[in-house]
């Protein structure tokens, strides 16, 4: 079982801005502070520069998950391989980088658009790694939720990782991937619960899903902050703890490039929210009303 709350590495690997080595070590020294056992990382994330950092930093009885399917390129791309070879030698590259023997947890990582190469090598090839010892779980990780919900339909996995689409501006997840994961008993790890920042900082310079925020969601965030600020809540804390409201969500994990953002993050998901805010933010659609 993972813990309620993780930290996520993309911006450990250079999300939108470099994060110097004494952030990332101070990041991760303030989540064990704080008592974070779990960190979710990827050979994308900096094209392997996240696990690296978490290779040097953390200590060996962290959670850790991260995924596979790409092959990072001399060039600093990287590209889709779904067959065994590839999968057993991106993971194997990522145990080096984290300097561990095996993971908790290992996602295909954003197949969206490879479901052949999944049926034919992709699934057998993690539950192969499984199998063997060397990874606890196996999912999927992904940022739309349909191709997600198709794929746990399909297979076995025991996790899959959402990121964007459960939160109070998108709750696409809730249509079909929570309830079909709830009926099967799969985990579901949420990512995203800020929607790239919006939700942290409603402001016109906010990025929204990777892209700069227009005009229509900006106005949505700032609405949503005015409704939590009436009950003294701050928008943070809501967008943090609004996954929790489904039962099929078992964990959160949020990127983090400062020991200020785990702190601040850790605060949020302990804030107390009365149920009248979450009635509210229900009334104008920011939470669906069928989770209360």
């Amino acid at each position: 079982m993972l813990p309620p709350l993780g930290i996520g590495t993309a911006p450990l690997g250079g999300l939108f801005h470099e994060v110097s080595e004494d952030d990332a070590a101070a990041t991760v020294e303030a989540a064990a502070d704080a008592g974070i056992t779990y960190f979710d990382t990827a050979p994308r994330y900096g094209h392997g520069q996240a696990e690296e950092r978490l290779g040097r930093l953390l200590p060996p009885a962290t959670i850790v998950s991260t995924k596979t399917g790409w092959t990072l390129e001399p060039d600093g791309s990287a590209r889709a391989d779904f067959s065994e070879r590839g999968i057993r030698a991106s993971f194997e590259s990522s145990l080096t980088r984290l300097n561990r023997s095996s993971v908790d947890v290992l996602y295909l990582h954003d197949p969206d658009d490879y479901a052949d190469d999944i049926r034919r090598t992709g699934y057998a090839a993690v539950r192969k790694l499984r199998d063997e010892g060397l990874v606890g779980a196996i999912g999927f990780g992904m940022n739309h939720s349909a191709p997600l919900a198709a794929y746990v339909a399909e297979y076995d996995v025991d996790v899959v990782l959402i990121a964007g689409r459960f939160s109070l501006l998108d709750h696409e997840a809730a249509d079909v991937l929570l309830p079909l994961c709830q009926e099967r008993g799969t985990s579901v790890v949420v990512g995203g619960v800020f929607n790239t920042g919006l939700l942290a900082d409603p402001n016109p310079g906010a990025m929204f899903n990777y892209r700069p925020v227009d005009a229509a969601a900006l106005r949505r965030a700032q609405r949503c902050a005015e409704l939590c600020a009436g009950y003294g809540v701050p928008l943070p804390a809501a967008a943090i703890q609004f996954p929790r409201l489904h039962p099929a969500v078992t964990s959160i994990v949020v990127g983090c490039r400062s020991g200020a953002e785990v702190t601040a993050n850790v605060a949020a998901l302990h804030t107390a929210i009365p149920a009248e805010l979450w009635q509210a933010l229900a009334a104008e659609g920011f939470v669906p009303k069928s989770l209360l």
